[in-house]
């Protein structure tokens, strides 16, 4: 027979402390509000960011930019310019878009690299070309020009075209001219005529002007082997 143990008496004056009852509820609602905070945050980040984003792409502008490298002295034809869109910054100054026109024939102040921003400092002051002579528009008719092959910098003739009713010269003497610079080329027109900018000496402006109001030059380019 299994004997049993004795009970041991618990102390009269001895109490089991009563602990606090705890809960986790404060450390909870601290993180839930911690997180709460940082989503906020990160919604006006977001916000701000989305913000300057289509405030950067509204301000975009139109601007020049280079197509290919071009050495210093060069003269600019429109194979060397191109338009790019950047977003407006006060630091940069590139040339505007519609300053194409004006900046085709003039000649580079600094060598240019592909990819680059065009800026008025790298362009040298004037064209380079005749700005110390007189300078006449020659509206030329189709055929009275080489194609498409006149840019700025050709050197050129400027020969004088009988007029109506005149006899052709003998084949033995050789017709009035003039010699120029072109400074530029406008587009062909619905019938194919072109407006030639040229250079020519001094005292020879008039003559040559007088002959294009009568529609008598027509135009030859020298070799630019020259």
């Amino acid at each position: 027979m299994e004997a049993t143990a004795a009970a041991v008496p618990r102390p009269a004056g001895s109490k089991r402390p009563e602990l606090p009852i705890t809960t986790a509820a404060p450390v909870k609602r601290e993180r839930r509000w911690s997180v709460i905070a940082l989503c906020i945050v990160l919604a006006v980040v977001c916000a701000l960011a989305a913000a300057w984003a289509v405030n950067s792409a509204s301000t975009r502008t139109k601007v020049l930019a280079v197509a290919r490298d071009v050495p210093a002295g060069q003269v600019l034809t429109a194979s060397d310019v191109t338009v790019a869109e950047v977003s407006a910054d006060a630091a940069l100054t590139p040339l505007p878009a519609a300053d194409k026109p004006a900046v085709l024939g003039k000649r580079t102040a600094v060598d240019l690299r592909k990819g680059g921003l065009l800026l008025a400092s790298q362009l040298a002051a004037g064209t380079g070309l005749g700005d110390d002579q007189e300078q006449v528009g020659v509206q030329v008719k189709r055929g009275m020009a080489p194609a498409g092959s006149l840019a700025p910098g050709d050197r050129v003739k400027a020969v004088t075209t009988p007029a109506q009713g005149d006899e052709l010269p003998k084949s033995d003497a050789a017709p009035e001219s003039i010699d120029a610079t072109v400074v530029s080329v406008s587009s062909p027109d619905a019938s194919g005529s072109v407006v030639v900018n040229l250079a020519v000496p001094a005292d020879d402006g008039p003559l040559l002007a007088s002959r294009a109001a009568l529609g008598r030059v027509a135009l030859v380019r020298e070799p630019r082997s020259k």
